[in-house]
């Protein structure tokens, strides 16, 4: 099911009482994280998007936690269940040879639905809902939008759920991120780009260039499946608007902006256009971060705001992060399922990934392998420290094919119970999240990999490996036909 935009988004979500209207006056000022941070912590009857109608001293609505379960997060990008993103995507990028003439004809049928989703270029339009109401000059000021500062120490306003585009200075690729960005006045920005993300990048290649203005444009709101892959953590130069229409079965629509030589997406809700000068770096933060921590204060490019557009009728959407779980929970586990089966292409012994929300994401990777050679586990574990953002993660356990790594309880059962911890544990020093504030160094620090999995003989194991307590199969079918009659 493809949304044309949040509206529809949040007609369906209506629909599926997954959100309740909030017609109470709330501050935008902590009153809504505390509200959030409530539904989070079990203080709410339910968990369910919200969106209040009257936030205090605005005119324009907010919609948060609209990505905060297993069911919203699928629905927004158009699955049942979140594994259906891997198993999709697994189908497409299968490198087997098909082993019939219908196979081969699936595959190909996979492969023309995907490149109708993405089309042959950008769809544009000339009119846009999103281009209704422009503000341009000392009129396109951010104390019109309801910007949430989330915690008490935070440094100030913050957008927290945005699609940040830029393109490369040097290649002209397009990048989206979902960076957050500080409120320093009305027609400024702080742009927080960690050093590992492609908008950072963009910066390096303009001060290399001696360039001083890099365009922008800050999107906020649009079909939710675009909102989403601003998150995701593609490959360099891979568009996630391209990800965005494959997901959602439809090609975007984009619009130029008003005031920067870039496109956005022509259904969104509000677009805050600017440039972003590379070399005025100013101080940003704290921000009550992810981690459960405030990220200290840090140098960050300002971004200059040169108008402001919006439906006449705008949401304004938002997500609060803190101490996990939070919405980002489901957020980065649509990440880890769609996600999978690039692991696969590469490590194709790997049977099931799983980044906890205790871990936030990075400091945490359960992998559960195929094991069938000396070594086994350690190829893992430094084949994924080779991948992409994988690179960042703190800590990965393999386990065997049969433990369900989705189960924490099983894992740490295994975990605990099949290592030797002199023998079976890697410690190297790497790359880490920039957001890391356990390094004692910024972005580098240790990481370990710990085997997890049966011992074979040539790993130096001379015991024999105990077999795992498990009830005869026999018993158990005749269990199951009396087990109505035992009244249990």
């Amino acid at each position: 099911m493809a949304f044309r935009d949040l509206r529809e988004f949040i007609q369906a979500l209506e629909e599926r009482q997954e959100l309740v209207r909030v017609r109470l006056p709330v501050s935008p000022h902590l009153e809504i994280t505390e509200i959030v941070d409530r539904i989070w912590k079990g203080k709410a009857k339910r968990n369910v998007a919200l969106l209040f109608e009257k936030v205090s001293g605005y005119d324009i609505p907010v919609l948060i936690n609209a990505f905060g379960s297993a069911e919203r997060m699928a629905l927004a990008l158009g699955v049942q269940h979140l594994d259906e993103l891997g198993h999709n995507l697994g189908k497409l990028i299968d490198p087997r040879l098909p082993s019939s003439l219908a196979e081969m004809i699936g595959r190909g049928q996979d492969l023309l639905k995907a490149l109708k989703s993405i089309g042959l270029g950008p769809k544009k339009v000339r009119r846009a809902a999103v281009q209704q109401v422009v503000w341009r000059g000392e009129q396109a000021s951010l104390s019109r939008l309801p910007i949430l500062r989330c915690w008490p120490q935070d440094g100030g306003a913050f957008i927290t759920l945005p699609q940040v585009i830029t393109r490369d200075p040097q290649s002209g690729a397009r990048n989206v991120g979902m960076y957050r960005l500080q409120v320093v006045d009305e027609r400024t920005l702080l742009v927080h780009w960690q050093r590992h993300k492609g908008g950072a990048e963009h910066q390096r290649v303009a001060q290399a260039q001696r360039k001083d203005h890099i365009p922008a444009a800050v999107v906020l709101g649009g079909d939710p499946a675009s909102m989403w892959c601003s998150s995701a953590p593609l490959p360099p130069n891979i568009d996630e608007y391209l990800l965005a229409a494959y997901l959602r079965g439809a090609p975007i629509e984009f619009v130029n902006c008003v005031s920067q030589p870039l496109e956005v997406p022509a259904q969104a809700e509000i677009v805050i256009e600017g440039y972003i000068d590379p070399n005025d770096q100013r101080p940003e933060g704290p921000f009550g971060d992810h981690t459960g921590y405030y990220t200290p204060v840090e140098f960050f490019p300002a971004l200059h705001v040169t108008a402001i557009t919006h439906r006449r009728d705008p949401i304004y959407p938002a997500t609060v992060v803190g101490i996990p779980p939070m919405e980002d929970v489901w957020m980065g586990k649509a990440t880890e399922r769609l996600f999978l089966p690039l692991m696969r292409l590469f490590l194709p012994e790997i049977v099931d990934v799983c980044m906890p929300a205790e871990g936030v994401f990075h400091n945490l990777v359960l992998v559960s392998i195929r094991k069938r050679y000396p070594g086994h586990a350690r190829k893992v574990i430094f084949g994924l420290w080779g991948l992409a953002l994988m690179s960042l993660a703190k800590a990965i356990v393999v386990v065997d094919e049969w433990v369900d790594v989705q189960n924490l309880s099983q894992v740490a059962w295994q975990a605990l119970g099949n290592v030797d911890w002199r023998r079976d544990v890697v410690i190297v020093d790497g790359p880490v999240d920039h957001l890391d504030h356990a390094s004692y160094q910024h972005s580098f620090g240790g990481k370990i990999g710990i085997d997890a999995t049966a011992k074979l003989p040539e790993e130096g194991y001379l015991r024999a490996w105990p077999q795992v307590v498990r009830m005869d199969e026999a018993v158990q079918a005749r269990i199951d036909q009396i087990w109505t009659k035992l009244n249990l």
